[in-house]
């Protein structure tokens, strides 16, 4: 199945509303709607490219051939093979730029996240491409983010372009680098800088069977390429020995220190009079939201897209940042993102998020660090299962 035709040249991104001034009739105004009351729409101008530009060669993945064979050779790419670009132009379409714009003049990040997935999604497919096309196509779905780092407010006024390419493979999981650039404003110099990097991890499972299916090799070519290769395989390596690194930290004297939170929460419980006064109970700062997941949140295997279960597990994020410090805080990364479980259309989803630990040893700058996780909870089961953790968001 070749799906080489998925172009690497940028793709532009447009405004998914038609203008609410074309085709009304001259000097008639009463057609004319604000854009308040536009209807809303979940899937994104990004998502709507995409789908756009790789209409034709995913038709296959709407309606998998389960009966073809697998692919029977593992190719050799470059990430060069599987990069791609896609383009916001800001600062000329008047319609998506109010489709981004947050309530201070930038960008939405909740909304970002979504084309990010959506992006590094395709990428991933167009790196598992097969030129067989007797073959069935590869299942592929979004595992964690590992980490997601603001560097500078990202403007709504200003064009913004996404870069991304595939960095690193292992036998089944793949991991894509997306960079989020803007060119630089009237008042900073120098050339397009760095906006906000991202780094998503999938794997690939067998449509027939369900199992973790082999991906095709990657030979990187350049210094740059052979870097975050290498960058790649260390975090690789660090997160396959995390678990049993976590586990000897507890049984070498991190037990105390959780021993001794607990004794300081038993006198918030006991002796509230007595406790700390710059001190606060977790569960003092739970915020939490719940949905049905509806058919139009789908991504193209039927399941809810990981993009707006990030959108809404950020706004979460932000909103209990808000709510703890009573003043406007600011993004600055988070650490990383586990995606657990699939979650189907129809699912009772419920997000739940709190304060994790506060830093403020720079008074200029103190630091919020929030967790959120989602649970799939079926009630006429008596179920309910984590199906997505963000173990750390870091506001300020």
């Amino acid at each position: 199945m070749d799906y080489d035709s998925i172009p690497s040249s940028p793709i532009s991104v447009v405004s998914t509303f038609s203008s609410p001034f074309e085709g009304s009739p001259k000097g008639n105004d009463s057609t004319r709607k604000p854009l308040s009351l536009w209807p809303g729409m979940y899937h994104s101008p990004v998502t709507k490219a995409l789908w756009e530009t790789r209409s034709k060669t995913f038709e296959r993945l709407l309606d998998p051939p389960l009966d073809a064979p697998p692919q029977s050779e593992l190719l050799t790419k470059t990430p060069s093979q599987s990069k791609m670009t896609i383009l916001y132009n800001f600062s000329t379409d008047y319609i998506l730029r109010e489709q981004y714009r947050d309530p201070w003049n930038e960008v939405r990040i909740g909304k970002l996240l979504e084309d990010l997935d959506a992006l590094a999604g395709t990428i991933s497919v167009k790196h598992c491409s097969d030129v067989d096309s007797t073959t069935r196509p590869l299942y592929l779905v979004t595992a964690s983010v590992d980490k997601m780092v603001l560097k500078k407010p990202i403007s709504v006024d200003i064009d913004l372009k996404i870069v991304g390419a595939v960095v690193w493979v292992g036998r089944s999981s793949i991991e894509i680098q997306l960079e989020v650039t803007q060119p630089p404003t009237e008042i900073t110099d120098g050339s397009e800088s760095v906006a906000l990097t991202a780094n998503f991890i999938f794997v690939a499972r067998d449509y027939k069977t369900g199992k973790a299916a082999p991906v095709n090799r990657l030979s990187p070519e350049t210094e740059q390429e052979k870097m975050l290769y290498e960058a790649s395989e260390t975090r690789n390596n660090l997160r396959k020995r995390k678990f049993k690194e976590d586990r000897k930290e507890i049984e070498n004297g991190e037990m105390n220190r959780f021993e001794a939170l607990l004794a300081e929460g038993r006198i918030f419980c006991d002796m509230p009079a007595l406790a700390d006064r710059d001190s606060i109970l977790l569960r003092n700062t739970r915020l939490e939201n719940s949905l049905i997941c509806q058919p139009q949140q789908r991504n193209i295997h039927g399941r809810i897209f990981g993009g707006f279960l990030m959108h809404r597990a950020f706004e979460l994020a932000f909103s209990t940042a808000y709510a703890f410090a009573g003043i406007m805080p600011s993004f600055l990364e988070v650490d990383h993102v586990d995606f657990l479980k699939p979650v189907d259309v129809g699912d009772f989803l419920r997000f739940k998020s709190c304060v994790l630990y506060t830093e403020s040893e720079n008074s200029d700058l103190p630091l919020i660090n929030i967790e959120v996780v989602a649970h799939v909870t079926r009630p006429e089961l008596r179920s309910s299962e984590v199906c997505l953790s963000l173990p750390r968001h870091t506001i300020s």
